[in-house]
């Protein structure tokens, strides 16, 4: 079995970046979006504050996102309209932010207002066990046969040491004799997952404060336009990403009205 990176007892100093864009196809306004009377940005950032994070910073393309935050006593930068990627509004961040090179940054979605604060202190704490690492993230073990063909679900495969291979939308490792090709699921379907379990990517990422200001200007790599994976850029460009190896799933990211109904009953419930 693949063996995760050793984290250290030492704790990173650190800091979380959340990219908010107003603009949602499925959802619109969502970081407005009311979840038990905060707004949803907000409620992602107050998770954050729960981390070890130094401090918190929203990152949001629209006076509305700021203003809202601000009402909360949440720092919000306001960055350009047209960044590409929240990557690149993260590297805008970070420029505003004047911070060092060395500094570490995590970088939280802002629809994830279930987030684990311990998650995010895991993934800091990654970054800074392995200093030949620009980047760190997390992964947990699929145990679904569905989730681990479904394209929506990221998958990664790790060396020996913890650090990413590759991160695919195709099941990955392909479990050579574990699919059905006896017509009896269908030919090519997958009745379970292999042992060890496949691993789930997170999308949580840490970074060390140049890098993300050098990201944007890294040519995209065609591997990541073939899988629509950014993170695929970093290891075709022959950089490291630490992985952690989480015993938990995450908590539901809000993507459409239906997530977003889900995590509002979690809340009222709490």
């Amino acid at each position: 079995m693949t063996e995760p990176v050793v984290v250290p007892t030492a704790k990173a100093a650190f800091i979380v970046l959340i990219p908010a864009r107003l603009a949602s196809s499925r959802l619109p306004d969502k970081p407005l979006a009311d979840i038990a009377g905060l707004p949803m940005i907000v409620r992602v950032a107050q998770r954050a504050q729960s981390s070890r994070a130094d401090r918190v910073v929203v990152a949001a393309d629209h006076p509305s996102i700021v203003a809202a935050c601000e009402a909360h006593g949440i720092f919000a930068l306001l960055t350009r309209t047209d960044h590409a990627s929240g990557s690149d509004r993260l590297a805008e961040a970070c420029i505003q932010l004047g911070l060092a090179d060395d500094a570490i940054v995590v970088n939280v979605q802002g629809d994830e207002p279930l987030i684990d604060p311990s998650l995010i202190d895991a993934v800091a704490d990654t970054l800074a066990a392995n200093p030949d690492a620009p980047m760190s993230t997390a992964v947990h073990a699929i145990v679904e046969p569905t989730d681990f063909s479904n394209p929506n679900v990221v998958k990664a495969v790790l060396d020996a040491k913890g650090f990413a291979m590759y991160f695919s939308r195709a099941p990955i490792p392909w479990w050579r004799d574990g699919a059905s090709l006896d017509g009896q699921g269908g030919k090519g379907s997958i009745p379970a997952v292999p042992t060890p379990p496949p691993l789930r990517h997170i999308g949580i990422y840490g970074y060390r404060a140049g890098f993300v200001k050098r990201f944007p200007a890294l040519p995209q790599a065609p591997i990541e336009a073939i899988e629509a994976l950014e993170q695929l850029r970093v290891l075709w460009h022959g950089h490291r990403i630490a992985v952690h190896v989480s015993h938990f799933a995450p908590g539901s990211g809000v993507d459409t009205p239906e997530d977003l109904q889900r995590v509002r009953a979690i809340f009222e419930k709490a």
